[in-house]
């Protein structure tokens, strides 16, 4: 049996300023970064995933150093019966600003082992609604997400420009969302897109944003949802800035699996916290009020804050 440890509670304290009775989300967590391991946690929340499979990845800019390991998913995806990657273009002008630019940059970081389906290749849009809103009561998303039976979140933790971390909730709250449209929504933009990011939202309104989104993807998909998140190369930057991204300064940590999405990051987001050498991420974090997408996700009931942390070690 599994060994229980005792929760990590940096982030649950601070962040959201509650206490909590009741339940807790359970989040299986190893030290071990390797494709058994990560087969081994996907096996113990897979129960609610069947019939057609996406596994939401971020693919990176083109030879991107953090990105996840191609061998490593490559492993993972072939024990995903029915499984395809799925992607959609992005809203800055970039390596994957465009389908046909996006499929390059795909097989340049060796994407080419299995199918990826850019949801949104013809610009074509699916509209969901949200549930209970901060800001947005629908999120354009890639017109192929409503194809799938189930959704595998497989996320790489680590830093972001502008949200402070990239976890489960930024993959799918920003990721799911289509290139041209439904990403100018989670970014607060209308139709002009300014070219300097740090003209664009930022900060609480940011981190509710893509909280919106994250609704709207889980709702659909309700219990046939999971979520990893591979703590490793953990950048201040995220996978979308490629070469440029900064080098990680901290040590890896592991790998978490949860079915709750906010459990997942609140407990990543903690043991960053509790981690001797995480100064600069923490700062990534704080400086962007990144923290605000913990709460924004407790405040809606979009997961469980509370968690055990059960190793699998």
């Amino acid at each position: 049996m599994a060994e229980i440890i005792q929760a990590p509670v940096i982030g649950s304290k601070n962040v959201t300023g509650t206490n909590y009775t009741g339940t807790a989300a359970k989040v299986y967590f190893s030290k071990k970064i390797d494709a058994e391991t990560l087969i081994k946690l996907y096996g113990m929340i897979n129960s609610e995933i069947y019939g057609k499979v996406a596994i939401k990845l971020h693919t990176g800019e083109k030879h991107g150093p953090n990105i996840l390991p191609r061998d490593m998913v490559q492993a993972f995806q072939a024990q995903v019966p029915n499984s395809t990657i799925v992607e959609c273009n992005t809203l800055y002008t970039g390596d994957r600003y465009t389908t046909e630019d996006h499929r390059e940059t795909l097989k340049v970081n060796g994407w080419t082992f299995c199918d990826v389906d850019i949801m949104d290749e013809n610009d074509e849009v699916v509209d969901l609604p949200v549930r209970k809103p901060f800001h947005l009561k629908y999120v354009s998303m890639g017109a192929h997400l409503t194809n799938y039976d189930s959704m595998i979140v497989l996320t790489h933790f680590k830093g972001h420009a502008m949200g402070g971390f990239g976890g489960s909730m930024k993959n799918i709250g920003i990721g799911n969302a289509s290139g041209h449209k439904g990403k100018a929504q989670v970014h607060g933009l209308g139709v002009e897109v300014p070219e300097n990011y740090l003209e664009w939202p930022m900060k609480e309104v940011f981190m509710e944003l893509m909280c919106d989104s994250a609704q709207a993807t889980c709702d659909y998909f309700g219990k046939h949802i999971v979520f990893i998140n591979v703590m490793r190369r953990m950048s201040v930057d995220c996978d979308c800035a490629g070469v440029t991204a900064a080098e990680p300064t901290m040590a890896d940590i592991g790998i978490c699996a949860s079915t709750d999405i906010l459990a997942v990051d609140q407990a990543c987001t903690d043991m960053v916290y509790a981690a001797h050498d995480s100064h600069d991420l923490k700062e990534r974090m704080e400086t962007r009020h990144g923290l605000r997408q913990l709460s924004a996700m407790a405040e809606v009931g979009l997961g469980n804050p509370q968690y055990e942390l059960i190793s699998i070690d």
